[in-house]
């Protein structure tokens, strides 16, 4: 996948980490109440509620659970009244950074992030500074011990069924397809007895930047530290990274 991120792969790996914790939980459980509230509590008819049970259920969220925040983003209670939009700015190195921010508080949100970018090297700036560099994609990710197809019969499959790309690591394969058709390809996977880890609508940047040494450091921590953020729902970045 031309200029695809690590970060999506070291986010894959940080997630498993994360949800043994509980952080994954509370993030899943915010966007599980954010789409029923936008657009109903029913997956059949509520594409992105759908997506986000799913990715719930990859990393073993309790029923009781899901559907508790599905019955809170109905419910439209006050303390669950989460305003979204999207910060943009540069880390070290001049790595392009998007953030999904979900937050009952935009004064802190907007405070804590900007310390962080200025603590780590970077800038917030304005929005549009960045997002063109990105591109909206659906991404599922299967892990290689998980699938009964060769990367070849994986790639052919997952082309029949509406997908534009592959990519893969050590670890996992990454299949990119129109947001539209994310749905459809999961589903042909998973006849085929494939069984996807995550599948989401992202974004992917167009080019990278290669970062070394001390800003490379430097970016990691801001990186991490953002992803861990309550209020931050997804980090996008352009950055190209050593093992």
């Amino acid at each position: 996948m031309a200029g695809h991120s690590k970060w999506a792969k070291i986010k894959h790996r940080k997630s498993k980490q994360d949800a043994a914790k509980g952080k994954m939980f509370t993030k899943v459980a915010k966007e599980i109440i954010m789409a029923s509230k936008a657009g109903g509590g029913d997956p059949a008819a509520n594409f992105r509620l759908r997506i986000a049970i799913d990715n719930a259920k990859a990393i073993n969220m309790p029923t009781d659970n899901i559907n508790r925040a599905i019955a809170r983003g109905i419910g439209g209670t006050e303390s669950d009244n989460y305003e979204e939009f999207t910060y943009e700015g540069y880390g070290p190195g001049g790595v392009a950074i998007m953030l999904d921010i979900a937050t009952d508080n935009r004064n802190r949100t907007a405070g804590d992030i900007r310390h962080l970018f200025s603590k780590y090297g970077g800038n917030l700036g304005e929005t549009g500074c960045v997002n063109w560099m990105f591109s909206k994609v659906g991404m599922i990710v299967v892990e290689r011990e998980d699938s009964p197809l060769s990367e070849d019969q994986l790639l052919l499959m997952a082309a029949e069924a509406g997908a534009d790309d592959l990519s893969g690591d050590e670890d996992s394969f990454q299949i990119t397809c129109a947001p539209e058709a994310i749905w459809q390809v999961k589903a042909s996977l998973e006849e085929q007895g494939v069984t996807p880890v995550s599948a989401e609508v992202t974004y992917v940047p167009s080019n990278t930047v290669a970062v070394q040494g001390d800003d490379a450091v430097r970016l990691m921590k801001l990186m991490e530290l953002l992803d861990d953020h309550d209020d931050v729902q997804e980090v996008y970045a352009n950055f190209d990274i050593e093992e």
